[in-house]
C-alpha cells in the first residue's frame, strides 16, 4: 500500500486544524520522518492507522509481582479501544511498577525515579497526549509529576479498589486489619491456623488496598484535581465499570489532544488547595501531604504544611471510612455516591469554576452529584471529625513541622507528656522492642530516628513501630510514637511522622536521649522536647554525621538529590523551575 505521508490527516495543518506535536516525527518531508514511518510500517500499521491522528502514550505500570496493578494489562486494551473509537492512535509503553507490597527498602526511594521515567519518555517519544495508569501509592504522584513537567494533555486511570476481604464473620480491610490481627497474634489471642485463615482472606482480588489508605487518598486527590473522568477514583478494580471507565479514559484524552487542554490547565492552585481539602475531608493517608507538596511544585503551584493545617481547620471528616472511620471500606463509599457524593457536600469550600479532563468546569462536573447512604458519606451536620483528618505540629523536635492522623489515635494520647525511649534505627528497634531492661511502659513515648529520606534510605513505613508485647497483652493497643519516618495509610494511632528536619541530617530528634520527656499536644499543634536550649547545643556539639549509604548507583543520586518531607522529598534538580525544550525530531 502507497503511503500517503503527504495528504494531511484530521488533526494536521491544512484546512486550519492545529498541526500535533506527533507530526514533527511523522509528516515532514526529511529523511527522518520517512524513516519514523518506516519502523511504523514494521510495527505492523497502516498509514491510516496513525498518519495525522493524536498519538497517544499508555503508560501502564501493570507487573506480576504487582496486586494493586496486575489487571491493568487487561485494562490497557479497554482504553486502546476508547482511544481507537475516537480516533486516536494508542501506543503503550510499560514503565516501573512500584508495588507497595514488594519493593524493598520502600516505593517512595523510586517514586522519583518513575517520574523521571515518566517525563523523559513522554518528551522524547512522538506522542501528542497520555493515558496514566497507576494507582498503587507512589505510583500516582510519580506518574502525574513526571506529567505535569511535561504539559501535555493528560487523563489519569486509577488501578481502583479490590474487594472487601472476609475472614469468618469479620469484613477485613487490607492492612488496617493486618496490623490489628498481627498485633493480636502478638499479644496470644489469636494462633497460627487464624493467621493462615487470614493470609487468604485479607486481600482477595486485583487492586489497591480498599481502605482510605495512600492509595486509595490519592486516587481520590487526583479525581479532585480533575485528571480523572468524573467517579473514577472509588471503582473497583474487577467491577465492569472500572473497564468502562478505562475506556472512557481513553475516548477523553483524544478530545482532550484536540482541544489542546494540557494538564497545565488543571493543575492549578485552586485544584492543589481542593485535593488538600478531599484528602482531609476523607480523614486521608499522611502521606498525601508529601506527594501533594512535590506534585505542586511541579506544577508551579505552592502547597506547605501550613495550607494542610489551615485548611484542615474548615473542613470536617465525612467519609466513615476505615481507618479513620470506623465502619465501612472503598466499596462502601463508591456505592454511597463515591467522590462526586463526597464533594457535592462541600461545594462551598470549593474552587468549581476551574476546568477538568471531562468538563469546563468542576461545577458542571459536579452538577447532580448524590448520596446514598447517610452513615458512610457523612453530612455535615453528623461528621466522623469536627476538623480534617491530619493535624500539622511545630516545636523545638520537629522546627520545620511533622504530622499526626489524630483521628485514628485513641483521644488520651493526644494530650501526654512521657519519657522517651529511643531507637537508632528499625532494625535495632524489632530486635530490642521487647527486652524488659528498657523499661518500656504505656506512657512511655518510642522514638525512632535514622529513618527519614535520606537515613531511611527512602523514608520507609516504619512510623507505626510495634506496641511491645507485654503491653499488648495486658490491652494496650496505642501508644505515643515519634519518627522522621512515614506510616502506611492503612495504619492507626498516635503516630507523629515526617519529623523534619530528619535526625540523618542532624535534626533535633538526632539529640533526644532515652529518658528525656517529650509532649505532644495535638490541640495546641505542639511538640516538644522538654530539656533546655543550652543542653541541646552541647549534645549538637558533641553529634557527628553518619557515613553516605550509598557510595554510587541511583542511591547515590538519590542521597544528594533528595530534599526533606516539609518540601515533598522530590529531587531538587527536578523541583526547580525552568525550562526543558522538546527534542528536534528532524
Amino acid at each position: 500500500m502507497t503511503d500517503r505521508s503527504d495528504i494531511p490527516g484530521p488533526d494536521e495543518t491544512a484546512g486550519g486544524a492545529r498541526e500535533l506535536r506527533s507530526h514533527q516525527w511523522y509528516g515532514t518531508e526529511g529523511l527522518r520522518s520517512f524513516s519514523h514511518r518506516a519502523r511504523t510500517r514494521q510495527l505492523g500499521y497502516l498509514p491510516e492507522e496513525h498518519l495525522g491522528k493524536p498519538v497517544i502514550a499508555i503508560l501502564n505500570t501493570w507487573s506480576d509481582i504487582n496486586p494493586c496493578h496486575v489487571h491493568l494489562r487487561d485494562r490497557a486494551q479497554a482504553v486502546k479501544r476508547g482511544v481507537w473509537q475516537a480516533g486516536g492512535f494508542p501506543l503503550e509503553f510499560p514503565v516501573s511498577t512500584l508495588s507497595e507490597t514488594f519493593q524493598k527498602p520502600t516505593p517512595m526511594l523510586y517514586r522519583n525515579m518513575l517520574a523521571m521515567e515518566t517525563e523523559e519518555l513522554l518528551r522524547s517519544y512522538p506522542v501528542d497526549g497520555a493515558v496514566l495508569m497507576g494507582g498503587c501509592d507512589k505510583s500516582t504522584p510519580a506518574l502525574l509529576m513526571g506529567a505535569a513537567s511535561v504539559d501535555l494533555p493528560a487523563v489519569f486511570v486509577p488501578a481502583g479498589p479490590m474487594l472487601p476481604g472476609h475472614w469468618r464473620n469479620e469484613v477485613l480491610g487490607s492492612g488496617t486489619d493486618m496490623w490489628k490481627y498481627w498485633d493480636d497474634k502478638r499479644a496470644g489471642l489469636i494462633g497460627d491456623c487464624e493467621m493462615a485463615e487470614l493470609e487468604s482472606g485479607l486481600a482477595r482480588s486485583p487492586g489497591h488496598c480498599m481502605t482510605m489508605g495512600t492509595a486509595s487518598t490519592l486516587t481520590a486527590a487526583a479525581e479532585a484535581l480533575g485528571v480523572t473522568v468524573p467517579g473514577a477514583s472509588s471503582i473497583p478494580a474487577v467491577d465492569s465499570g472500572h473497564d468502562r471507565m478505562a475506556a472512557a479514559s481513553g475516548l477523553r484524552i483524544v478530545e482532550l489532544v484536540r482541544k489542546d487542554r494540557k494538564l497545565s490547565a488543571l493543575l492549578t492552585q485552586e485544584a492543589f488547595e481542593d485535593a488538600v481539602l478531599t484528602v482531609l475531608g476523607l480523614g486521608g493517608s499522611t502521606n498525601a501531604v508529601i506527594h501533594l507538596i512535590a506534585m505542586a511544585g511541579r506544577a508551579g503551584a505552592r502547597l506547605t504544611l501550613d495550607d494542610f493545617d489551615r485548611i484542615a481547620r474548615t473542613v470536617p471528616v465525612l467519609a466513615n471510612v476505615r481507618p479513620g472511620g470506623q465502619t465501612y471500606l472503598m466499596e462502601d463509599f463508591h456505592f454511597a455516591g463515591g467522590l462526586p457524593g463526597f464533594l457535592s457536600r462541600l461545594t462551598d469550600l470549593l474552587h468549581l469554576d476551574r476546568p477538568t479532563v471531562s468538563y469546563d468546569t468542576m461545577r458542571e462536573q459536579l452538577d447532580g452529584a448524590l448520596v446514598h447512604n447517610d452513615d458512610v458519606i457523612r453530612t455535615r451536620e453528623n461528621p466522623v471529625a469536627s476538623e480534617g483528618g491530619v493535624a500539622v505540629l511545630r516545636g523545638n523536635l520537629c522546627p520545620d513541622g511533622a504530622v499526626i492522623k489524630h483521628i485514628a489515635a485513641e483521644p488520651h494520647l493526644l494530650k501526654h507528656t512521657g519519657p522517651a525511649v529511643v531507637f537508632d534505627d528499625y532494625k535495632t528497634m524489632q530486635r530490642t522492642i521487647n527486652d524488659p531492661s528498657l523499661g518500656i511502659t504505656a506512657d512511655s513515648v518510642l522514638v525512632l530516628r535514622n529513618s527519614g529520606p535520606k537515613g531511611g534510605p527512602g523514608m520507609p513505613e516504619y512510623g507505626m513501630l510495634p506496641i511491645p508485647d507485654h503491653l499488648l497483652k495486658q490491652g494496650v493497643r496505642d501508644m505515643v510514637r515519634i519518627s522522621d519516618a512515614r506510616m502506611s495509610g492503612t495504619s492507626y494511632g498516635a503516630c507523629v511522622l515526617h519529623v523534619a528536619p530528619e535526625s540523618y541530617v542532624g535534626g533535633p530528634l538526632a539529640l533526644v536521649r532515652t529518658g528525656d520527656t517529650i509532649t505532644l499536644d495535638v490541640e495546641a499543634r505542639a511538640l516538644r522536647l522538654n530539656v533546655d536550649d543550652e543542653e541541646l547545643q552541647r549534645r549538637r556539639a558533641a553529634w557527628t554525621p553518619p557515613p553516605e549509604r550509598y557510595e554510587r548507583g541511583y542511591g547515590a543520586l538519590y542521597s544528594e538529590q533528595i530534599t526533606q518531607a516539609d518540601t515533598g522529598c522530590d529531587f531538587a534538580f527536578l523541583a526547580k523551575p525552568g525550562k526543558v525544550p522538546d527534542p528536534y525530531a528532524g
